[in-house]
């Protein structure tokens, strides 16, 4: 995959969040390569399906989820605790990549799978301890286009909504984790798979 970030024109766009710093990169990897990483992660992730107390209630995590990393520090969400696999040479690289545009040595990956449009996210920030002050998280889409919501903590009258297509990085950033949530919705519109990467640093 020499030519993985050839044809690359990210064109990064700065989104109108309140007091956030979140970045999009949309053609962060070539459309070619994007189709390849992504029928490697779907057939070769040993992916999982955790369960969710919610209210009291118990329910299957709508999505399917693996955790790789560096070392073998948990990482726990939502009453869940997992446990990593050793980064593949396939993160690894990705991970490099990542480290040349953010200037972060990535410690951690999270990777969902959204089957379809009945697989979700609901709303939440990346703001557990692990991940310290200020956390950088950069997330890596491939597969299917799925809208991508934020909602103000302040004030959750006041969304933003984008498309996340394939090969793209939304890279966020500074205070965007302590002032907004983000949420991956159900649809019912007729999508196919979606895999996100989401890159992290635990301390």
């Amino acid at each position: 995959m020499s030519d993985l970030f050839s044809e690359i024109n990210p064109q990064p766009v700065k989104l109108p969040l309140n007091g956030a710093e979140a970045i999009y990169y949309p053609n962060f990897i070539n459309a070619a390569q994007a189709e390849s990483i992504f029928n490697q992660l779907l057939e070769q992730t040993p992916w999982q399906q955790d369960d969710i107390k919610v209210f009291g209630k118990v329910y299957a995590q709508p999505r399917l989820t693996a955790l790789y990393a560096k070392n073998e520090q948990p990482y726990s969400y939502s009453n869940i605790t997992m446990h990593p696999k050793p980064f593949t040479s396939l993160l690894l690289m990705l991970k490099d990549k990542l480290k040349e545009v953010c200037e972060v040595d990535f410690t951690t990956v999270l990777l969902n799978l959204y089957r379809d449009g009945n697989d979700s996210n609901g709303w939440h920030a990346d703001d557990e301890k692990e991940l310290g002050v200020n956390p950088v998280i950069a997330s890596l889409s491939f597969g299917a286009s799925r809208n991508f919501r934020f909602r103000e903590k302040a004030n959750k009258k006041n969304t933003y909504s984008l498309t996340l297509d394939s090969g793209s990085l939304l890279l966020m950033q500074g205070a965007t984790q302590h002032l907004w949530q983000h949420q991956i919705p159900k649809t019912k519109k007729e999508v196919g798979p979606r895999i996100n990467l989401t890159f992290r640093v635990l301390i």
